[in-house]
């Protein structure tokens, strides 16, 4: 096969060429449509229970695409004529935002929130804000008291009044146009029409929700482009100070960046946008292309100093490197393959993208490159040059070549098993989830977190919402049984740790029953008599979201302190420990709605497919390795240092307090493909001298004078193209940073270091 290849490639290689080319003006072209495409939707786990419910009930009571814009006072409160005018505007401005439901705009201005009293002969109410209301001394003051009647006090209304809050809920429709929300238009609409335009002095404005969330990731992701170019940067000059030549530097990272085009171009081919979350891939596929590349001019170089024509020496660096660059091109692809499992489409879209990076990194790299380098042409002094100026690569290899013997062999084994069973046990800290309150995908000093902290201490709700769906028979809110258990289920969960507030309609049925008593206090409960208990709940409109129409679904709000792991984990538990006690044939209790229920579902599927993915990943990489080499050995020594790096990987996840997430659970299947790819090439190379009848010390310090070149020089410069990430704006892009560094650097002694060890005890002196 391999020498068919060759023949194909290089019997024709100008047509090949041309093609090549073509095929890279049409991907150029293609890049050039291009789109972002952000949404909701594709966080969504729609397989999950919990998104069963969140989707079944989505139009009735809402989702969990909510939009808080909170107006502020800095000075004062909010009972001024300047303030009321800029929450009136505002509360217009959202109604007539792209994607916003507006039936659930609300805001003391909206007909939707009322007040109730209590007045002789039963009750009496009206809009917070009436119709003629004119912000004089008077109005103000009635406007004080109709938002303490209304209970919209700590909701819509700050708790010690110098803000008010504006809510919403997006679609992913767009009611207007019949069209995909654009978020990055909304989260611009957001800046430019609500923030620019009333935020002044003496009011500020604050804003969260996912729009507005995924519009301040969208504007950091631009500096990706900037991380880009330096990482670019340093790739040039470390592999230039590997070649020393121009030409030999610039070729593979020109055919890198021709992957990328390549890749862009076959998304927008098959109809796919780009996510913002999505935007590190293409500098992944980069990577791997260098890392390709950089063996592929080695080759060549190698051969080139001996003595050979230029086409001759890509012939022969082609015949060595075909097979195991397939072989770990398969297993790079095969290991973003393995996140399709993960019913998560902002995941399904990542694998999907990646893998057609590293599939065309095929072409590019294998193909392209050394098409390309068989056309070159070195000078008369580059053999002497690259001889002077690589003795200190000698003493390195003379270090490392007595890792095959077995004294130093066993003492490498005894390590890597020691810090093994440490990282294994670090590991089990890791928590599945936020760790941390705020987004985590921002800085905490970003503007939206500063927003989130702001509307957290202002508003006593919360911005983490978790709702559960209690579904019962027609007019079950006049069944004192039903109220009764939802009533014993709410206070229940008030009372976990972690849960900052709750709302039911029980909770209100028992306001409203007191007022029907004179506003007795000991008449707040719920009446047993079903006639007493319908006028209770009468007054409670289904725009409330405590009820359904027929009142057959009646949703409990419970809202927490913060949205991390061990909270979520907490709320979720308690709630499935009430409904297995209480459930029945008359109702039944079920998670879930609200942003945290989203939370809650993606953390249960994430905990539950990391382990069958890295099972699947593995399994796929040692069937390549057998099929490739035909030797359980050569599978062992190649796949064994995977497994360490993988264990330290998560233990490092636990100590930097890095949850495991959809931003994170990609770390570890670019682990595992990035990685087999310096253990197939450094094993390729050993076998084949080993095949020549060299001994195994020998064999392996050949294969460090030219495999092993291209895999410290390749691992060193993506570490250090990567580690710029530490200083984005994204603090998801500053965690892959930092894990992708560490995987980078761990892979490489892995394969230099781990690798020959193993081979000195699987393979012996032979």
């Amino acid at each position: 096969m391999t020498a068919f290849l060759e023949k194909l490639v290089f019997g024709s290689r100008r047509l090949v060429l041309v093609v090549l080319i073509a095929l890279t003006a049409f991907f150029g072209f293609q890049l050039t449509k291009i789109r972002i495409d952000a949404g909701f939707e594709k966080l969504l786990p729609v397989e999950h229970g919990y998104i069963e419910t969140f989707l079944e009930h989505m139009a009735e009571f809402g989702g969990a695409n909510r939009l808080l814009i909170a107006v502020r006072a800095e000075d004062g409160d909010i009972f001024t004529p300047e303030f009321f005018e800029t929450l009136d505007k505002v509360t217009d401005a959202v109604f007539f935002l792209p994607g916003v439901n507006r039936s659930t705009v609300q805001s003391i201005f909206t007909p939707n929130v009322r007040f109730v009293e209590i007045v002789e002969g039963g009750f009496t109410g009206g809009n917070v804000i009436p119709a003629d209301f004119q912000p004089n001394e008077t109005a103000l003051a009635q406007v004080r008291e109709n938002i303490l009647k209304s209970g919209t006090l700590g909701r819509l209304v700050a708790k010690d009044f110098t803000a008010a809050m504006v809510t919403a809920q997006l679609v992913e429709i767009d009611p207007a146009t019949g069209e995909r929300l654009d978020y990055l238009k909304v989260a611009d609409l957001l800046e430019s029409e609500i923030r620019e335009k009333y935020q002044r002095d003496g009011i500020d404005i604050h804003i969260i929700g996912f729009a507005r969330m995924m519009g301040d990731i969208a504007n950091g992701a631009t500096g990706v482009v900037v991380f880009f170019g330096i990482a670019f940067l340093i790739t040039l000059v470390l592999v230039y100070l590997f070649t020393h030549s121009v030409r030999l530097t610039v070729l593979p990272l020109f055919c890198s960046i021709i992957a990328v085009v390549w890749n862009l171009g076959l998304l927008t081919t098959l109809g796919y946008g780009l996510d913002p979350m999505s935007l590190l891939v293409p500098f992944l596929v980069f990577a791997i292309g260098v890392s390709h590349g950089v063996q592929m001019v080695n080759s060549v170089a190698t051969e080139i100093i001996q003595g050979t024509a230029p086409k001759d020496a890509a012939r022969l660096a082609f015949r060595a490197l075909v097979t195991p660059g397939v072989a770990a091109l398969l297993s790079d692809s095969i290991g973003f393959l393995t996140l399709l499992l993960i019913s998560i489409r902002i995941i399904q879209e990542l694998a999907i993208t990646a893998s057609l990076g590293v599939m065309v990194t095929i072409v590019t790299n294998l193909v392209l490159l050394p098409i390309l380098l068989s056309y070159v042409r070195l000078s008369p002094g580059y053999r002497d040059r690259v001889v002077s100026r690589s003795r200190w690569k000698g003493r390195v290899w003379d270090s490392l070549e007595g890792f095959v013997s077995p004294r130093r062999a066993a003492t490498t084994l005894v390590v890597a098993v020691l810090i093994s069973i440490w990282g294994f046990f670090e590991s089990r800290n890791q928590a599945i989830g936020d760790v941390h309150r705020g987004v985590p995908e921002l800085r905490p000093e970003s503007r939206y977190n500063h927003d989130s902290a702001v509307i957290t201490d202002k508003f006593s709700i919360g911005l983490d919402i978790i709702t559960t769906i209690v579904e019962t028979v027609p007019d079950g809110c006049v069944d004192f049984e039903i109220m009764d258990t939802i009533d014993r289920f709410q206070w229940e969960i008030a009372n976990v740790p972690g849960v900052q507030s709750t709302i039911s309609l029980p909770q209100v049925a028992k306001i409203i029953n007191s007022g029907w008593n004179e506003g007795h206090l000991k008449m707040r409960v719920l009446p047993r008599n079903a006639a007493s208990l319908s006028q209770a709940v009468t007054p409670v409109e289904t725009s409330t979201g405590l009820l359904s129409s027929d009142c057959s679904v009646m949703p409990v709000m419970i809202f927490l302190d913060d949205h991390k792991a061990e909270t979520i984990a907490r709320v979720t538990a308690a709630v499935k420990v009430f409904a297995a006690a209480n459930d029945s044939e008359q109702h039944t209790f079920r998670l879930a709605t609200g942003n945290v229920g989203v939370m809650a579902a993606t953390n249960e599927v994430v905990e539950a497919t990391q382990i069958p993915m890295l099972v699947y990943i593995y399994a796929a990489v040692s069937l390549l390795c057998l099929i490739t080499f035909r030797s359980w050995r050569a599978t062992v020594c190649i796949v064994l240092p995977l497994t360490v790096v993988s264990i330290l990987a998560y233990a490092l996840m636990s100590l930097l307090q890095i949850g495991l997430k959809t931003t994170t659970l990609p770390v570890a299947a670019l682990g595992v493909g990035i990685g087999v790819d310096y253990g197939i090439y450094i094993f390729g190379r050993m076998q084949g001298y080993l095949k020549d009848g060299d001994s195994l010390r020998v064999a392996y310090r050949k294969t460090l004078e030219v495999a092993g070149n291209a895999v410290l020089v390749t691992a060193l410069t993506l570490a250090a193209g990567v580690s710029t990430w530490i200083w984005s704006d994204l603090q998801f892009q500053a965690d892959m940073g930092i894990l992708l560094t560490f995987m980078f650097v761990a892979n490489m002694l892995g394969a230099l270091l781990v690798l020959p060890a193993l081979a000195s005890f699987l393979l012996g002196r032979k």
